[in-house]
């Protein structure tokens, strides 16, 4: 028997969790909270861990091929991420997520430290790096959906926003320091030193994830007894069935197709017209880690903003109306300028949006919707990356950044116009 979907009426108002004897207090700040600030610390050393893996591939893939064999490596593992990154949803909700990202961080550490010690003792060449890539990406099927189901199980529901605010000040603080430290390590030791320092930081997460003690799911709440297939559908019923999440993944979808080109393929192009140069593109960058960093420590400070969801669809009509202004910035520090405007308003918006997902939805089925959530945003919102490419090619940067933040802007009117995305509130 799969998981029994709940009705319409209780996918309408999630039911309350009772936390166990030593677990999170309802009162208490998240911030503040040792088993938060111990998901916290794990998450942020296992980002470190993964950035600096990035750059160490990165490397090694370059040194020991050419460019478009280097791409190919860096590009490998987003095909069985995006294949099966549902299935990850499922196993996150049947096995617990604490298991599977203490799984997840285990077979990363074990597989870099492996490559490490072969790149000390001989060259594997392309097609081990490339061999790591794949296990990266079904891993990270794996890790994604339990790590964005965690929060709900180790915080009170009126903590999720605050939450989401250390989870992105984690995200910026590994993309800040990762780079850099994986530079390093490459530069003392070559790429098997900077693999090596990337399978300690996933270690590091180890005994910090261990430590976690989750709340119990609600009272005759399964997390499924069927068939894999059949938990992955009574999942996409709850999600279509509920008033709430459903429209979220539209948002979702929407804001990250009009996002991601312009603030990856786009950037470059701009750049390089402008006559920028790289220095250029580092400087927009931290002008958008900035904004979105700051979006982040308001969140863990403040904990709950009132009217969510109104407050998040306006954050991304105003978001869209900056990436719009990007494509016609003619001076470095207006492009830096708009950058951190985006980074702030698209960083508040994407956090408020996660908060609202994992407070409305039943934390049974929490892996699975996470999952969907994922494959918008990484396995469908990427594919518009050789549409921008060639659009730009055709008609400019003007243009195709106006239609870009038009997309994001309907994401923000979508929101505005359905009613229970508009009135959505955060616990309080």
């Amino acid at each position: 028997m799969t998981a029994t979907p709940p009705t319409d009426a209780s996918a309408a108002a999630p039911a309350a969790t009772v936390p166990p004897t030593g677990a999170p207090a309802a009162g208490r700040p998240a911030h503040r909270d040792p088993g938060v600030l111990r998901w916290a610390g794990a998450y942020t050393v296992s980002t470190l861990g993964d950035s600096v893996y990035h750059l160490a591939l990165a490397w090694a893939a370059v040194s020991g091929g050419s460019p478009a064999q280097a791409g190919l490596v860096m590009a490998v593992s987003a095909v069985p991420r995006a294949l099966l990154l549902l299935g990850g949803g499922v196993v996150a909700d049947r096995l617990g997520p604490r298991r599977v990202v203490i799984g997840s961080d285990t077979v990363r550490c074990l597989v870099v430290l492996a490559l490490a010690a072969s790149l000390l003792v001989a060259s594997p060449g392309l097609w081990a790096l490339a061999a790591v890539a794949l296990v990266f990406g079904a891993v990270d099927a794996l890790f994604l959906p339990a790590v964005g189901a965690l929060p709900p199980r180790i915080a009170a529901r009126d903590q999720l926003a605050r939450v989401q605010g250390m989870r992105g000040l984690a995200q910026r603080l590994g993309a800040v320091l990762g780079a850099p430290l994986g530079g390093l390590a490459v530069a003392l030791g070559g790429p098997a030193t900077a693999f090596g320092l990337a399978g300690l930081l996933f270690a590091l997460s180890l005994p910090l994830l261990c430590a976690l003690r989750l709340r119990p799911l609600p009272a005759g709440h399964r997390t499924g007894t069927g068939t894999a297939l059949g938990d992955l559908a009574a999942g996409l019923r709850h999600l279509r069935r509920h008033r709430l999440l459903g429209p979220l993944m539209v948002i979702v979808l929407l804001s990250d197709l009009g996002f991601v080109g312009p603030l990856n393929v786009g950037l470059a192009v701009l750049a390089e017209q402008r006559g920028w140069g790289a220095s250029g593109i580092g400087w927009i960058l931290a002008g958008f880690g900035t904004g979105a960093g700051a979006a982040s420590l308001v969140l863990t400070l403040r904990g709950r903003v009132p009217r969510a969801g109104l407050v998040s669809g306006w954050t991304m009509i105003l978001g869209a109306a900056a990436i719009a202004a990007l494509g016609h910035a003619t001076r470095l520090p207006a492009a830096v300028g708009l950058a951190l405007a985006i980074g702030l308003l698209a960083g508040l918006s994407g956090a408020l949006c996660t908060a609202l997902l994992q407070t409305a939805c039943d934390p049974a089925y929490l892996g699975r919707v996470t999952a969907v959530a994922g494959l918008c945003s990484l396995g469908l919102a990427p594919l518009s990356f050789p549409l921008t490419g060639t659009a730009i090619g055709l008609w400019g940067l003007g243009p195709v950044y106006g239609v870009s933040a038009a997309v994001c802007a309907l994401s923000g009117v979508y929101g505005l116009v359905v009613t229970s995305v508009r009135k959505a509130e955060l616990p309080g």
